[in-house]
């Protein structure tokens, strides 16, 4: 249910107080003692907030700590690549960071022009550097909490790989760093500021200029210019805000920076679903004002904190759901990438859309399903046999034209950049392409929605064996598999997976709230869909109680 002021300005009391909110991420102490309290690396970093003695400087002392610590072990002696989004959290987290670093006499590069650096440009940066596959090897922290609300902070690490880190790395650093925390941080080695700066061993790098430059060998910027397409990028008020007035001016497009400005209030924002500011590009209610303009452009994009994640506006379509998207990337990219090895596979995660499955089967091409996470495309992205990799939740990244590694992490700067170039080349909107892809494969029903579960609940959920699904059928098809591993790798997915011939469902746990998340789809319509998703509360309370 939709709160009421969703999709409508953000007035003055929805408002953090940045300087309570910064004064909190020093002055508030976490417990160690309070499981609640401790580092907890997600699937994408450290995150919490000031305000809850979840994001507060000791925890990124001690994570900081654990990582030199970790990359010592590891043999990384080659720089590290620190960025931060815009979230007010951010730049006193990289603060601390770099006191540490400097102190444990780690290389680090920070922005050249004093500015904000989206998730991408580090991944490139780290990629960049290590792509001789001798010499020291580089890594990256981004400070970022994504598209979570203004009073959150993030602190996330990417190893040599360029990726997200794997649970084996973040495992690591999240226990060091509660140990650290534990013993009242007497391990953790740090200088004062202005020494961290002059140091020997902090430099400078141009994140914004290597990243922008390169474009053209994973876009065809050339085929958007010649086209004429009329652009708008928001980047609401994220770390891209710099970047999309350079892309425009250097490759000649068309393209308007819908609003320029940054503040850490995030003001300017239409509130999401619940009521919150959350720069969530993929959600109507967030993107509201863009969606408005929809008419003034050819295509309008949005893109969210630390521009990891793309949203999709066109004038015919409105804002496209981001598994409709990733369908036209898919089918877009594997007919017009001619660089790209004959094998490459078409990578998602399982509780995307099988839209993509019967496009991908359409093209010839292999599917690889994953958990959820976008460190399991790293390996495949990184040696070119994964062309793809996407999410349901509007994060993708994929190959350079070459066919060569561009990123391995989420890149949403590219993401709305192809919507353009699809556009520029077929002569339709990416919402028209879907449009046609549905003539051929069906037009699905998807849905995903939160279900009160206790801790014991979840632990449950994530734990269970196919045995546990005792029913035969889902909405009256035959189940023609119950999944706790994905079929791409066989990781576990940490929680369960039942599909039927045209539709299916998939529950895992929430890892910050008391809920589990339904993910269900139908082929057959909304009312096919509502049985499955009665059926599936009934499948999963029967096996975790």
């Amino acid at each position: 249910m939709a709160d009421p002021r969703a999709g409508l300005p953000a007035a003055a009391q929805d408002l953090v107080d940045v300087a309570k909110l910064v004064t909190a991420y020093y002055a508030v102490h976490p417990d160690p003692g309070d499981v609640a309290q401790r580092v907890s690396f997600g699937t994408s970093g450290h995150r919490g907030s000031a305000f809850t003695a979840t994001f507060n400087e000791d925890h990124i002392l001690a994570t900081t700590q654990a990582i030199c610590e970790y990359r010592a072990r590891q043999g990384i002696d080659g720089p590290l690549y620190l960025g931060a989004d815009t979230h007010a959290l951010s730049e006193p987290a990289q603060v601390s960071a770099l006191e540490v670093l400097a102190a444990n006499g780690v290389r680090v590069l920070v922005d050249a022009r004093g500015g904000y650096t989206p998730t991408p440009a580090v991944s490139r940066a780290i990629l960049a550097h290590n792509e001789s596959g001798s010499g020291p090897r580089a890594d990256g922290i981004v400070v970022t909490p994504s598209h979570n609300p203004p009073p959150d902070g993030g602190f996330k690490y990417n190893p040599p790989d360029g990726g997200p880190a794997g649970t084996d790395i973040t495992s690591a650093i999240q226990d060091r760093a509660n140990e650290l925390l534990a013993s009242g941080l007497k391990a953790v080695r740090r200088v004062p500021y202005a020494q961290a700066v002059a140091a020997d061993t902090t430099g400078k790098f141009d994140f914004l200029g290597s990243y922008v430059s390169a474009l053209g060998q994973v876009v065809d910027m050339a085929a958007i210019r010649s086209a004429g397409v009329r652009i708008g990028a928001d980047p609401l008020g994220g770390a891209s805000v710099a970047y999309w007035g350079e892309i425009g001016d250097r490759y000649g497009l068309d393209l308007t920076v819908v609003n320029p400005d940054v503040d850490a209030t995030f003001r300017f924002m239409t509130l999401d679903w619940d009521g919150k500011i959350r720069m969530d590009c993929s959600s109507p209610y967030a993107m509201a004002s863009l969606i408005a303009r929809q008419h003034e452009f050819m295509i309008a994009t949005g893109n969210d904190t630390d521009s990891d994640r793309h949203g999709i506006v066109t004038p015919d379509g409105g804002l496209l759901n981001p598994n409709h998207y990733l369908a036209v990337a898919i089918h877009y990219l594997y007919q017009h990438r001619d660089g790209w090895p004959a094998e490459a596979a078409v990578g998602k995660t399982l509780v995307s859309s099988s839209m993509i499955d019967r496009v991908t089967a359409g093209l010839g091409r292999r599917l690889l399903e994953v958990p959820v996470g976008f460190k399991w495309f790293v390996p495949g992205l990184l040696d070119g046999s994964v062309g793809f990799g996407g999410e349901e939740s509007a994060g993708a990244s994929f190959l350079q034209r070459d066919g060569s590694v561009w990123t391995t992490d989420k890149d949403g700067i590219i993401l709305a950049l192809l919507a353009s170039e699809i556009t520029a080349v077929t002569g339709h909107s990416p919402s028209q392409l879907y449009g046609e892809l549905t003539d051929r494969y069906g037009a699905p029903a998807y849905a995903r929605i939160d279900t009160a579960a206790t801790r014991e609940q979840k632990a449950a959920l994530a734990k269970l064996s196919p045995e546990q699904v005792s029913a035969s059928e889902l909405a009256g098809e035959k189940i023609t598999a119950a999944l706790t591993t994905a079929p791409g790798n066989g990781a576990p997915i940490g929680g369960l997976k039942v599909v039927a011939a045209s539709g299916w469902f998939a529950a895992r746990p929430s890892g910050t709230e008391d809920v589990y998340k339904l993910y269900a789809e139908s082929f057959r319509g909304p009312e096919q869909l509502a049985a499955i998703q009665e059926q599936a509360r009934e499948i999963v309370a029967a096996a975790i109680g």
